[in-house]
């Protein structure tokens, strides 16, 4: 009887389990699919970070939204720490060339790291705002860096995308939609 009383917590926990696979599988999936494209179509959050100055974040702010001024824009995630962010930057400088804004998040990273890395590199960014805690990328729903997105001028996002740019075809996709017409 005492080796009974024994695996009766064990039995309960089983039954548990059970129970909570069941409830799980009831819920045909709902909700965990993963949804890269969440934000497209929606308008960029408002998320205010501080603005990088040289190698310091200074206690100037700004907000996400108000960014591009009225302008496209791409709005770029990236951290010195990331060797495809590294990989996409000659991307970023022909984005640069051809007259399109981009606004650069240095995400959950150190600005003297970040400040390290774009004067390696090259500077692509019209404006570098730092996000050393995530926020941005909470706001946005990134999934790692980097993370690019398209901005027409009324602040909706219009394209997203998930991983590094390393070709043209990539880049074009990610701006034709700045180009099309609203109408």
């Amino acid at each position: 009887m005492k080796r009974l009383w024994a695996l009766l917590p064990i039995l309960v926990l089983v039954v548990l389990a059970v129970f909570m696979v069941v409830q799980l599988n009831k819920l045909g999936g709902q909700g965990r699919e993963y949804k890269p494209d969440a934000m497209v179509g929606q308008p960029i959050p408002e998320t205010v970070l501080p603005m990088l100055r040289g190698d310091q974040a200074v206690d100037e702010f700004l907000d996400l939204k108000t960014a591009g001024r009225g302008r496209p824009m791409v709005v770029n995630l990236f951290a010195s720490w990331c060797a495809p962010c590294r990989l996409e930057h000659p991307q970023l400088m022909k984005l640069q060339q051809q007259g399109i804004a981009v606004v650069g998040i240095a995400y959950k990273d150190n600005p003297v790291a970040t400040r390290a890395f774009l004067d390696e590199l090259g500077d692509p960014y019209g404006l570098v705002l730092v996000d050393r805690e995530g926020k941005a990328g909470l706001d946005l729903g990134v999934s790692g860096v980097p993370e690019s997105f398209a901005v027409d001028a009324f602040g909706t996002i219009v394209a997203k995308s998930s991983g590094p740019i390393m070709t043209d075809d990539d880049l074009e996709r990610l701006t034709a939609a700045l180009r099309t017409p609203v109408g």
